[in-house]
């Protein structure tokens, strides 16, 4: 699993340095023919993770600890201008979380956790391997969005 984790960090910090090359009214211009933009998928990855590893799994009971998770879950979004101060936020969580649900890996917290289907992709996930897998592409499609929009913009 130490591939995985070191994969989903990778890919983040590819996504970061594409937000890093833009500026913050480019991040939060939605392109024509897009209904986000960049920075919401980047802050939809960021708690998406979070949420399935953690509230989906019943791990805990619902996604209050989950910084920003109004703001770009499912089926929402952009309601306002994103600051270059929860852009930087945002960054230093997509990374520190991973790292928390590596060691909370590493410790068991995930040994039991209640199946559940993805809504994105239908799939039955019955272990948190099955989750972090499929965060991998999860996490990718919003990183190919992105790139597109950043060619629009």
């Amino acid at each position: 699993m130490n591939e995985v984790f070191d994969f989903i960090i990778n890919s983040r910090k590819a996504f970061i340095k594409l937000i890093d090359g833009l500026t913050i009214e480019e991040l939060n211009k939605i392109p024509d023919g897009f209904n986000n933009n960049i920075i919401w998928n980047f802050g939809h990855i960021v708690v998406s993770t979070q949420t399935l590893c953690y509230v989906r799994t019943g791990v805990l009971q619902d996604a209050a600890s989950v910084k920003f998770n109004e703001y770009y879950k499912k089926d929402t979004k952009p309601s306002y201008t994103v600051t270059k101060e929860e852009v930087a936020e945002l960054k230093a969580i997509a990374l520190q979380s991973i790292e928390k649900i590596k060691e909370d890996y590493a410790n068991g917290k995930f040994s039991i956790i209640t199946p559940f289907t993805t809504a994105t992709y239908g799939v039955q996930m019955n272990s948190i391997e099955d989750v972090l897998i499929t965060t991998i592409g999860h996490d990718n499609l919003h990183y190919g969005y992105a790139w597109a929009q950043k060619n629009k913009i």
